[in-house]
């Protein structure tokens, strides 16, 4: 028996938990900073998010960060990009066992440009750089724990916690594919998700399904630019963690990116649609960073900056698309 200690609780990192704990030889500790929503839970088996989906399996939930570590022998994190560095911060401070450790948040942070791989290495050190893996594609939380067929992505930056991430994860309904570019895995699941909420402003203003096509396709040359400037493969953007993200992000009200930017084309003020969603909105928070980058790379990301003008400058959707239809007209190029 394998015991994962699982950090955080939202839909996504209850879903992947109850995944895990189907399977017979893993015992999965949930922690969670919330204990109303750890004694939730422990009585009801079931997440306010996914209602209806009851945990199956030998799964616990507890606040003791210590407890869920202890002698763990895969590490499994499902916290929120910007907290991550603070979890992370907070594993360190409890000694970590040497084992395999599985990032499954998506996003870049800000000011320092770095993956969430790369940030869980610099706050625990070097020696654990091949221990760190990540796990990424297109999935929505209310499908995968249905057990509908879902396929995505498995990285790391080594064979052995890549295989580790295969191994862990994958189900008859939940195929892993490995990708040995890391970097380009986590570039495509962060910058998606700036994409998915153009997508529902374009699908709040009723703009049709053309201009969400050109959005789509527009946006996926924005995040290969950027990426490959940063040293990612083109191919791992047309793939599952790049391409198959973006799709399904932008197409379905299931995504709180895309319900987001829905909001926003009806007037709805950033911080009042962020709390109808009622969850961490990571475009949001990543479009700053995307532009961080593009800065440092001289990398132009107009529909990121569009979307950062509305978020964050209370710019009207409709006068966005309006200047993004005026930009001076260039050969596309891909």
């Amino acid at each position: 028996m394998k015991k994962i200690g699982y950090l955080g609780m939202g839909a996504w990192g209850y879903c992947l938990a109850s995944l895990l704990a189907t399977k017979e030889n893993y015992e999965v500790v949930c922690w969670t900073t919330k204990p109303d929503l750890a004694e939730h839970l422990t009585l009801n088996r079931e997440h306010p998010l996914l209602p209806g989906h009851q945990s199956q399996g030998k799964m616990t939930f507890t606040t003791d960060m210590a407890h869920a570590l202890h002698d763990a022998d895969i590490i499994v994190e499902s916290v929120t990009s910007a907290g991550l560095r603070p979890v992370f911060e907070q594993v360190r401070s409890l000694g970590l066992p040497s084992c395999p450790i599985i990032i499954t948040s998506k996003g870049i942070e800000q000011d320092t440009g770095r993956i969430l791989p790369e940030v869980a290495v610099e706050i625990l050190g070097e020696q654990f750089h091949p221990l760190i893996g990540c796990l990424s594609g297109p999935s929505f939380a209310q499908e995968v724990i249905r057990g509908l067929p879902t396929s995505v992505v498995g990285s790391g930056y080594s064979l052995d916690v890549i295989q580790c991430v295969c191994d862990t994860f994958m189900t008859p309904s939940f195929r892993i594919y490995p990708n040995t570019d890391i970097l380009g895995v986590a570039f495509g699941g962060a910058l998606k998700n700036v994409i998915g909420i153009a997508c529902g402003i374009s699908e709040g203003l009723g703009l049709g399904s053309s201009s969400k096509a050109a959005l789509m396709t527009r946006g996926l040359h924005e995040i290969r630019k950027l990426a490959v400037a940063c040293g990612c493969k083109s191919d791992t953007i047309s793939g599952l963690a790049g391409m198959g993200d973006l799709c399904l992000t932008c197409s379905s009200p299931m995504s709180r990116n895309f319900r987001f930017g829905t909001l926003l084309a009806q007037g709805i003020p950033t911080e009042e649609a962020q709390k109808r969603i009622g969850m961490v909105i990571e475009g949001a928070y990543t479009c700053v960073s995307a532009l961080q980058l593009g800065k440092q790379y001289q990398i132009d990301l107009p529909i990121a900056e569009a979307v950062h003008q509305i978020i964050y400058h209370s710019l009207q959707p409709r006068d966005a698309v309006s200047a993004l239809m005026q930009r001076a007209v260039k050969e596309e190029h891909l």
